[in-house]
């Protein structure tokens, strides 16, 4: 009787893990198929087969969440829409602004017009800028900002964090709702989940304030709408005349993640007064239309213009999943492409695909000055080990690696020849290129870039160089941490 039971039991066994391989097999070549079926960088390809097929389970769970690009399909149909009532305002204004191109320096026409072709947003002249890099004195030009408007406010950044000076900022937003300004703030969901617990939502809300979560992360929508796809822009809109907009959030240096170990995070934000502020109004209302549930049709009209307040040439270039083709990659590559002299860029996060790291190589193998400025201690171990992974061939070709040593260095800029300057939000990593939402300024304007080129001076003097040969000598389980993560970077 025993054998008969001991036989059963072992035919079932048998049984169950035929069957459990073959669902394994089912599912890991289902998933696989899937990856393959889109055209996507071959490295993020190889990444997610790699996954799948040696972590099943854990894998395909995380192909699920954050393996494809999709922003849902409720959001997908409204965003298609609002955007053929966009484009329409946008045709308006590129035909409005058409003249400004005469003034364009002639090393900016091409990435200008790639620009405009993509994202709808013309260069436009009459600007004035001021760069602005001290983020408490940041914060109180946005309280002096607010005590001023007259007439609107918007607001839309990816973290707004409690505490210190930003709390003053909210409070400056509820007097100025309560005499009469119209307030609208738009924050990610993810990116500023301690405000959304706070008190500040009903204090806003109570005070006359708008406010919307922009892509808020739904329990069980995950298959249908990426939970990493967020709102990172950086955007600060007065009276629809004035614009602020850079690397920083809502937050007080002085208490903001401090916990991390890297110290104060270190960022600059621009001011632009002119007529460029009506494109980034454009761009506040779309996204605002898009994300807030009670919107159902874009309606907003041409914003006014601003008038000309300086001789500054300007573009406005917003970025996401669900623009037209990769946008913003296409911008910074044609940017490193041009350069000629001198390229620097800074970055928090550094993660370029291949195409990008050929481009990086290429031009300092040719003779351009190539420049990349990053934090030495970073708030992500896995991007940090990871970005340390591109050193050797960066440096073997010739580009400097400066290592920022006075905090989290923050500012996101891409400076050519002291020419032409990309400055915003973005990071030169995957997500900012491929999965969030960005906003950068091309600024076509030799004055600014002199300042700007003058932060980027104060930076290096806080940095050390990347020597190749002590490089060379480091430890030999760093480098193979560094591949490790590597492995992750299309990802991250």
């Amino acid at each position: 009787m025993n054998d008969l039971l001991s036989i059963f039991l072992r035919h079932v066994f048998e049984l169950n893990i035929n069957w459990l391989l073959l669902i394994h097999f089912i599912l890991v070549t289902y998933f696989i198929g899937i990856i393959i079926s889109v055209r996507r960088p071959v490295g993020v390809a190889f990444a997610w087969i790699f996954i799948v097929m040696t972590f099943p389970v854990l894998g395909i769970g995380l192909y699920v969440l954050i393996g494809e690009r999709p922003v849902g399909r409720r959001l997908t149909r409204k965003i298609t829409r609002m955007n053929l009532e966009y484009t329409r305002i946008t045709q308006k204004v590129c035909q409005d602004y058409a003249g400004d191109r005469q003034h364009m320096p002639i090393e900016g026409r091409a990435l200008s017009l790639l620009a405009e072709a993509k994202n709808g947003s013309p260069v436009v002249a009459g600007n004035q800028l001021e760069l602005h890099t001290d983020s408490l004195e940041i914060l109180q030009c946005f309280i002096n900002e607010i005590n001023q408007a007259k007439k609107s406010l918007h607001l839309e950044f990816y973290i707004w964090a409690l505490g210190g000076t930003a709390d003053e900022v909210g409070e400056a937003m509820i007097a100025a709702a309560k005499r009469g300004v119209s307030c609208r703030v738009l924050l990610d969901s993810l990116g500023s989940k301690d405000w959304f617990k706070s008190k500040w939502p009903a204090r806003f809300r109570n005070a006359g304030i708008q406010v919307t979560e922009a892509l808020p992360i739904q329990i069980g929508r995950f298959q249908f709408r990426r939970a990493d796809l967020r709102l990172h822009r950086k955007i600060f809109v007065v009276d629809g005349t004035i614009v602020w907009t850079g690397s920083m959030n809502l937050v007080d240096p002085r208490t903001f993640k401090q916990d991390s170990g890297v110290g104060e995070w270190v960022d600059a934000m621009v001011r632009v007064e002119g007529p460029v502020a009506a494109q980034f109004e454009l761009t506040f209302a779309f996204d605002w239309s898009v994300d807030n549930p009670s919107v159902t049709h874009f309606n907003e009209c041409v914003p006014a213009s601003a008038p000309h307040q300086g001789a500054v040439i300007a573009q406005k270039l917003a970025s996401g999943p669900v623009y037209r083709d990769d946008i913003l990659y296409q911008v910074l590559l044609s940017a490193i492409i041009d350069a000629r002299e001198e390229l620097t860029i800074t970055t928090p996060y550094f993660g370029p695909d291949d195409g990008l790291m050929q481009a990086l190589m290429a031009a300092a193998r040719r003779g351009v000055n190539v420049t990349l400025i990053i934090p030495k201690l970073n708030d992500s171990t896995l991007v940090a080990w990871s970005s340390k992974s591109y050193y050797g061939d960066l440096l073997r070709s010739g580009v400097k690696i400066a290592e920022f040593h006075g905090g989290l260095l923050h500012t996101k800029c891409l400076l050519v020849d002291k020419r032409i300057a990309i400055f915003g939000s973005v990071n030169f990593d995957q997500r900012s290129l491929r999965l969030n939402f960005e906003i950068s300024l091309i600024v076509y304007n030799e004055d600014f870039c002199v300042k700007l080129q003058k932060l980027i001076d104060t930076y290096l003097e806080k940095s050390d160089y990347v020597d190749l040969d002590a490089w060379s000598q480091r430890p030999r389980w760093h480098h193979y941490l560094e591949n490790a993560a590597h492995l992750t970077s299309p990802l991250l």
